[in-house]
């Protein structure tokens, strides 16, 4: 059976567990990568000549698979490695992890079956990157991108900040422009690098390439940020080692700040210490000179000024920092201002607090554009702080969310209360706090209650009218719920509340509404179904779902009741969790009958169906055979009930019981009704009997046929199976259940109003009294005078 790119992931995951115990996962991550750098580079590399990596004799992942099982597998290792790093420059970037550290691998017997274990998994023949990149097949990136995550997830608040959530960094990617770079002369630049997961992601929307530049201080992880761009094929990416702010390595020749055409950066947030080793005052590379010096123990805007200066004139980038340099006074907010007037800032994204590995606070991208800056009247803000999803400890962007973010930034879209062109002018008048709730009020509407609705009943046409959306699709069904109430601005209700979803249902403008969103799904559905079942070896996995996804998300452009990026986040859920992995199982090994691939369930619906209605039918007399002998032993059962007698230690009543007491009492006239009650019970007995071993045997020669036509399927069933009983189907099914979601918006919401007003204060006040004379009536009853 072939194995899922997903499971091969989680096996490659399950690889730290030898490795847990001896160390943490911010220490024992360096051994994963090194094993994962040593079998890529191996599988690309080796044997070929003029390569810009070279497999020294000795040092080569198959040299490691030798070792198993050796006494010094701890020091060989070393030397294997040792010998791929002295070959192409690589000491202190894969050699940072000492494989013969008994201290963290144990000892003797213990490292070598440790160390063997951990070798025999990156031997999976699954885990084969000769073709990765190949087709949009990067299956290396996907199954890097799944350990960093964990990686950074488990290595603890301090020791994760080297990982931009891979959502976070696909935004960043998209807005800056990358995408329109013209050649690979063009340069790419994050002074805070980190694993360089950010610039790689910036970098893969340059379809022409760019060239990749940046900087981190912690040694290790400019190690992990090397092998990166060495696994990810940017074998001469320039990666630096030093303090950005006190030491920035690269420099023109005159000894000023290298500019760079595009920057990303996830600098470390509200930074203590960033000033020591400089004079801020007279700083050398002139970054902090018309805009004001940052405070001392904060180097939030130490960062950004010297992301500002790493640009060219003309030069675009994305920078994460905390919310709080949006509108922190004195020294900063002066420096916010100055940035401002000068046009450099284009826009503003507020991010989901609680997103980022190393803290919880809540952050925002300020998207920086030195172009055309002086032009600039407004700055474009999105509030994207409610769209996430949790996951784990942690909240993430769904790919709805990127997508929405993406496309409003882009294309400038104001929505209410989720963006907006915000005028320079406007915000001079806020003192220049960038504040995002200053611009957009992202809270919902207060729910009003009508005084005079609940003194006189009826509901504010007020609260109808709110529903605009709904009777602009549904134009009569308004009149068909309301009509004119006892007086002037409130309706009636036309149906009883509990008929309301019924009427919805069936009122011929949703039934109409409901056929044209068949139409568009079945539309797509066919538009696409050739290319599904074309795919083959070569077909690029990564630029079909991309576009199938957007022709979706296009389909439904302007449905007013329908989100666009609801509709596309099912197809991407899809995608991830099932999709994908049959998309590749195709690709790597063509339409065959895998189980993964077809399931069983789709053999017995497409050529099993006539026996599996038989099966339930089976199911459902079993059910009601058990019901009846259930029934007739309670009824006999109880202290003076004959079952009762037949009860062995543990409450069962066994056939030999029955038996006994029938042959033992069938020829005493006394015991004649007992007997009858008993042989009755046997013939229940007998009865589920039968039942369940039909059930079991119609089941066994299912499961018998549907394994054998497993073994006789043909390319063709398979496509038909896969596209049109499971794929298609999927995607129609969750938008349809749209249409449900739909109607219980609009009948939750005018039951609540219904319900609300449905007893004025006149029929409340009359109720009450009712209440009250009732009970002074039994009090009188009882004697008491008053």
């Amino acid at each position: 059976m072939a194995m899922k790119k997903s499971e091969l992931y989680s096996k490659l995951w399950k690889s730290c567990d030898e490795l847990r115990g001896g160390m943490d996962a911010s220490q024992y991550k360096n051994y994963i990568l090194v094993l994962l750098f040593m079998r890529y580079v191996t599988d690309k590399y080796y044997g070929k000549k003029d390569s810009l990596i070279i497999i020294p004799k000795g040092g080569s992942f198959y040299d490691l698979s030798e070792l198993k099982g050796n006494p010094e597998i701890g020091d060989k290792t070393n030397i294997v490695i040792k010998k791929m790093a002295e070959a192409n420059d690589l000491v202190g970037v894969i050699t940072i992890a000492d494989f013969n550290d008994s201290d963290k691998l144990g000892k003797g017997k213990e490292m070598v079956d440790r160390l063997t274990n951990l070798v025999a998994i990156f031997e999976d023949e699954q885990l084969d990157f000769t073709g990765n990149g190949a087709e949009g097949d990067d299956i290396l990136g996907d199954a890097y991108e799944y350990l960093m995550k964990h990686f950074a997830t488990e290595s603890g608040k301090s020791k994760g900040q080297f990982y931009t959530p891979a959502e976070v960094s696909r935004v960043m990617a998209q807005i800056i422009g990358i995408d329109k770079a013209i050649s690979q002369s063009q340069t790419i630049y994050d002074p805070t690098c980190g694993s360089g997961s950010l610039l790689l992601k910036a970098a893969d929307e340059a379809e022409r390439g760019v060239t990749i530049y940046g900087q981190e201080k912690d040694v290790a992880t400019v190690a992990l940020a090397k092998m990166n761009m060495i696994l990810h094929d940017n074998e001469i990416a320039d990666i630096k080692q030093g303090d950005t702010i006190t030491s920035p390595e690269f420099k023109d020749r005159d000894g000023s700040i290298k500019r760079f055409d595009f920057a990303v950066a996830n600098p470390p947030f509200s930074t203590k210490s960033w000033s020591n080793g400089i004079d801020p005052m007279n700083d050398e590379f002139d970054r902090f000179t018309g805009y004001g010096i940052p405070p001392a123990k904060n180097g939030d805007y130490a960062f950004l000024l010297h992301f500002i200066k790493s640009l060219k004139n003309r030069g675009k980038g994305a920078i994460i920092l905390p919310h709080g340099v949006l509108f922190r006074g004195n020294v900063e907010g002066e420096i916010r201002k100055n940035i401002i007037r000068r046009g450099y800032l284009k826009g503003i994204i507020g991010l989901p607090a609680n997103m980022f590995y190393g803290t919880g606070i809540p952050a925002a991208i300020l998207v920086i554009d030195k172009e055309d800056a002086e032009a600039r009247k407004g700055l474009f803000m999105i509030d994207a702080s409610k769209g996430f999803i949790k996951d784990g400890n942690k909240n993430r962007l769904r790919e709805q969310d990127v997508h929405k973010i993406v496309d409003v930034f882009n294309k400038g879209r104001e929505i209410p209360k989720y963006s907006r062109m915000v005028a320079i002018a406007e915000i001079k008048e806020n003192e220049y706090n960038l504040n995002i709730p200053r611009y957009i009020d992202n809270q919902e509407e207060e729910d009003i209650q009508d005084i005079s609705a609940h003194l006189l009943g009826d509901i504010p046409n007020a609260d109808i009218d709110e529903l605009k959306n709904y009777w602009d699709e549904y134009p009569t069904l308004r009149q068909a719920l309301f009509s004119e109430g006892d007086h002037s601005g409130y309706s009636k209700l036309n149906v009883k509340v509990e008929d309301l979803k019924e009427t919805i249902f069936n009122h011929r403008e949703f039934i109409a509404y409901a056929d044209e969103i068949n139409i568009i799904i079945k539309s797509w559905s066919q538009n696409h179904r050739e290319s599904f079942q074309s795919i083959k070896g070569d077909t690029d996995a990564k630029k079909l779902i991309q576009e199938i996804s957007e022709d979706l998300l296009e389909s439904f452009a302007g449905k007013i009741l329908i989100d666009k990026y609801d509709i596309y986040q099912y197809l991407m859920n899809y995608w991830l969790e099932t999709m994908k992995d049959d998309v590749y199982i195709v690709k790597d090994h063509g339409w065959i009958g895998d189980k993964d691939l077809v399931p069983r369930e789709l053999i017995i619906e497409k050529f099993f169906q006539t026996q599996k209605e038989a099966i339930e039918e089976y199911e459902v007399e079993k059910d009601e055979a058990n019901r009846e002998k259930e029934e007739f032993e309670e009824e006999h059962s109880g202290e003076d009930g004959i079952l009762e007698e037949l009860k062995n230690d543990r409450g069962n009543i066994t056939k030999g019981a029955i038996n006994k007491y029938i042959k033992e009492n069938k020829d005493h006239p006394e015991y004649k009704e007992e007997v009858k009650v008993v042989k009755r019970y046997l013939s229940l007995v007998d009865s589920v009997s039968a039942i369940n071993k039909k059930v079991r045997d119609e089941s066994k020669d299912l499961e018998k046929k549907v394994d054998e036509k497993y073994k006789t399927l043909r390319e063709a069933e398979v496509k038909e199976l896969v596209v049109d009983f499971k794929w298609i189907p999927y995607i129609k099914e969750e938008v349809n259940g749209e249409m449900d979601r739909i109607s219980h918006r609009l009948t939750s919401r005018i039951s609540q109003l219904a319900e609300r007003y449905q007893d004025t204060l006149e029929e409340l006040e009359k109720e009450v009294e009712e209440y009250s004379n009732k009970v002074e009536e039994h009090l009188q009853r009882m004697g008491f005078q008053w």
